[in-house]
């Protein structure tokens, strides 16, 4: 009996849905400093009221310190080990002794984060270190408006930035950049993301949209500790000075935040995440499937023959008490919810952005047969099939034992 019993766990332990909980590989305390002005474009503004309390949030959260000043003449000295992490919010260094003091700190070590309108110039050559050798980026070039959400495709998944990121995902509302210099042919530029093609056209309105080409969004020069990334414009009803969205809405930009300052202040970089699975129903032979590679809150699970798409890959990542959230590979912030908190046999099962309830969470039992059933924690039902036909809507059903609630997950 003990020896079945060592095995089974052994097969539980190793099942395909590997679960870890997502926590920088170290904490080692290091200070973030924000620099803002505040002072013009009521959507710079709007970002810097939201920034700074959430970026002192994330630090309490996250094992840094966070304080934010408006004395940009502090750059003029500072040292590295006064500040591991510079952030520059919605501005730039003014005058040459800020300059000059930014630069020695970047050459001597230091980590920087810039957001926005913290590139914007016009006349890259009045201070060509920071534009051309630095960000690498030129001149901007033009915008698209209104501000608006874009897919963003991961260039790079390896950097200590991006390793929580999935291929695609979407970003929170911005205003868009472009520069005047292709950053693919700056040999010291490594692109982490860029506009994925299924965002054009880009922008509300049409006479500031863009409608097809290349848009780096984040990035980082190889020759320094920094990264860049081009959101940090808030959409507004400026009438009423009302911001209408937030940079911090999407989760997935966030875990790239963190892992950023994480990386730039030395704290530790995220634990890769387990491999990407497959879960084939062991009935009817289909796998569960994101209907049309959706993103959106909403998107139906379905059945659907296996093709190897993104759309088909899930992991678990653990909650508490043994349960797991089932992420989705094309937007991590999503993972499988039993549609409207039903306790019902037949509730669909859809995509939704995870926010902790007891209708995303699923215990995944692994059998000795290598069959895994998953049982939602709000409910106590299993994730079933119905029938075989492709594009048909998974369901939670009560627990039968039957092939319809059977999965291999691989």
């Amino acid at each position: 009996m003990a020896r079945k019993l060592s095995v089974l766990l052994a097969l539980l332990v190793t099942a395909l849905f590997s679960v870890i909980v997502s926590v920088p590989a170290q904490s080692v305390p290091f200070k973030v400093l924000g620099f803002y002005s505040g002072t013009w474009d009521a959507a710079h503004i709007a970002f810097v009221n939201e920034a700074n309390p959430w970026l002192t949030r994330a630090a309490q959260q996250n094992g840094f310190t966070y304080e934010a000043t408006n004395n940009w003449d502090r750059l003029n000295n500072l040292t590295p080990a006064q500040a591991q992490v510079v952030l520059f919010l919605d501005d730039q260094p003014h005058n040459a002794a800020q300059r000059n003091g930014f630069q020695r700190y970047m050459e001597t070590g230091g980590g920087f984060f810039g957001f926005h309108v913290s590139a914007f110039t016009q006349n890259a050559s009045e201070w060509n270190w920071y534009h051309n050798t630095f960000l690498g980026k030129g001149n901007f070039v033009n915008n698209t408006w209104g501000p608006t959400t874009a897919t963003l495709k991961v260039e790079t998944r390896t950097h200590p930035s991006t390793l929580r990121l999935p291929e695609r995902f979407t970003s929170s509302v911005s205003e868009w950049y472009s520069w005047s210099r292709d950053l693919r042919t700056n040999p010291d530029i490594q692109i982490l993301a860029s506009v994925d093609p299924s965002s054009f056209p880009l922008g509300t309105d049409p006479n500031q949209q863009w409608r097809s080409g290349y848009y780096p969004i984040m990035w980082s020069n190889k020759n320094f500790k920094m990264v860049y990334a081009n959101f940090g414009h808030n959409a507004m009803d400026y009438p009423n000075n009302r911001p209408l969205s937030s940079t911090f809405d999407s989760p997935t930009q966030n875990n790239f935040l963190i892992d950023s300052l994480l990386w730039l202040g030395g704290g530790g970089t995220p634990q890769p995440q387990p491999e990407w699975k497959t879960v084939v129903n062991r009935g009817n032979s289909k796998c569960i499937d994101a209907r049309s590679a959706g993103l959106d809150n909403g998107t139906v699970i379905q059945q659907y023959a296996c093709n190897a798409t993104t759309a088909q890959n899930f992991r678990a990542v653990a909650t508490s008490d043994g349960y797991s959230r089932i992420e989705y590979r094309n937007d991590t912030s999503k993972v499988l919810d039993v549609s409207g908190v039903s306790t019902s046999d037949g509730a669909g099962i859809h995509l939704w952005t995870y926010g902790g309830g007891n209708n995303q969470q699923w215990r995944v039992t692994t059998a000795a047969d290598g069959y895994s059933t998953l049982t939602a924690r709000h409910s106590g039902k299993c994730l079933a099939v119905v029938g075989s036909a492709d594009s048909t809507q998974l369901v939670q059903a009560t627990c039968n034992g039957s092939a319809a609630q059977s999965f291999k997950i691989g």
